[in-house]
């Protein structure tokens, strides 16, 4: 016996698609994949609150000047535009929550599918991204850097 494709079950099948579309989109943008910090605030998902005032996470020396360093735990790319200055970027990619893998020519690369982003500044350069990378606060106390 062979199953016959009538209206009303191609009608049901779609409404079923539709619920399941919206439904996947509904978890994709309130996840923290999608460049928004889940139920904390940014700050506090990288360590800030804690008694030392934040989450060390680096050597200020171990960053280059005009570079950074990618730290995966917690995941955030410092930068060091100059001798003076450092700026904290989230290291999860926007496109689809991977962790970026590398810093070069100016950018913060993604390696599942290759979306670049400006390392002064965040912003996508190379798409499938379309969100810059998510700022995080840092301060630099005794010559090491920590999330504010």
């Amino acid at each position: 016996m062979t199953a016959q494709l009538t209206r009303r079950s191609a009608a049901h099948a779609a409404g079923v698609a539709l619920v399941g579309a919206v439904a996947g989109f509904i978890v994709a943008r309130n996840s923290s994949a999608y460049g928004r910090p889940s139920g904390t605030t940014a700050a506090n998902a990288y360590g800030a609150g804690t008694s030392s005032g934040g989450h060390r996470l680096i050597a200020l020396d171990d960053v280059p000047v005009g570079s950074g360093r990618i730290i995966v735990n917690p995941p955030v790319v410092v930068v060091r535009p100059s001798a003076n200055a450092v700026r904290g970027f989230s290291a999860i990619c926007t496109h689809q929550g991977c962790t970026v893998s590398s810093i070069s020519n100016g950018t913060i690369n993604c390696p599942c599918h290759g979306s670049r982003f400006d390392l002064l500044t965040g912003r996508v350069v190379a798409t499938p991204a379309t969100r810059p990378l998510p700022h995080v606060a840092l301060q630099v106390r005794n010559g090491q850097v920590y999330t504010s």
